[in-house]
């Protein structure tokens, strides 16, 4: 019989968290957007830059940036869920010693809770403005 030693291969685990983190950058893009377009409909609306746009598109701007925030909140979930398991399919050889590995579902939750937060703030601010 012969004896195997696995080997330490820290290349699986960054390959994954590098995964995450593209997946965090595309929830942030995806947040960031949806608030971007959420507040252009108000900004019209004050600014009155065209009078003759119906109350409609402000309110059509406002669930096209909730739907874009809720998009880049649940991405930030489902990242956060993939990742965490599939380092439950690695070996202990395979994760690093020392290492926080908390730290990157921590900011995937983070961004999620967030983004409901922002959500719902604005859903909040927008049902008192005429």
């Amino acid at each position: 019989m012969e004896n195997k030693i696995q080997a330490y291969n820290p290349q699986v685990f960054f390959a994954a968290e590098r995964t995450l983190l593209a997946w965090q950058r595309s929830s942030i893009s995806f947040i960031a957007l949806g608030f971007v377009i959420e507040r252009f409909g108000i900004f019209i609306k004050f600014l009155k830059i065209a009078n003759n746009i119906p109350d409609n598109s402000v309110h059509l701007s406002t669930f096209i940036g909730i739907f874009f925030i809720a998009m880049g909140s649940l991405t930030s979930l489902l990242a956060v869920l993939q990742y965490q398991n599939f380092l439950k399919t690695l070996p202990e050889s395979d994760l690093p010693g020392g290492y926080f590995i908390f730290l990157g579902p921590l900011v995937s939750y983070t961004m999620f809770f967030s983004a409901i937060g922002l959500g719902t703030w604005l859903v909040i601010s927008n049902s008192f403005v005429t």
